[in-house]
């Protein structure tokens, strides 16, 4: 959205992420995620850890559930998003706030991970413009200006062809 901050941060997540549901049935995840950056130490000469930055962080609906069934503890992450600004009240009347991401996207750092990645079935039907499902199970379908015959990009209606388009 337009004025949002958007920000990335990679780090480790401190606790396997907390998966709840709202009274409503909504999935809601909340983890955090520590940053320490490498700082370089005059007196030794070498690279040494910084101070830690901990972002808490949040996600919604099936994207929660994906993430509460992918990461865990100590994953070393990549999460960009929006940076949210929230207020609250103590239980002793102080106004407060704090900063939280409002994760858009996030994934393992594959630098020190592997990862197999296994395309989600959203209740086995195909997404739309307005976010529901249809009928008909789920399957890629040729484009219209797909060639009807050879072996172009695609070689028949649902599948595809190991060829390079171009």
């Amino acid at each position: 959205m337009a004025g949002e901050i958007q920000i990335s941060v990679v780090g480790n997540l401190t606790a396997d992420p907390e998966l709840r549901y709202t009274q409503n049935g909504l999935a809601v995840v909340n983890f955090t995620i520590a940053s320490t950056p490498k700082v370089f130490d005059k007196q030794t000469n070498a690279m040494k850890d910084g101070d830690p930055v901990f972002m808490r962080a949040s996600a919604w609906r099936e994207f929660a559930e994906h993430i509460a069934g992918s990461l865990t503890k100590g994953s070393r992450v990549i999460a960009s998003g929006a940076l949210k600004q929230r207020q609250y009240e103590t239980k002793e009347g102080e106004k407060r706030s704090s900063m939280e991401l409002q994760i858009e996207a996030i994934g393992p750092d594959l630098r020190y991970a592997t990862a197999a990645v296994t395309r989600a079935q959203f209740g086995n039907r195909a997404p739309t413009s307005s976010g529901a499902g249809n009928d008909e199970p789920w399957a890629p379908t040729a484009p219209t200006n797909a060639p009807a015959t050879g072996g172009d990009v695609w070689n028949s209606p649902g599948n595809f062809s190991d060829e390079t388009p171009f």
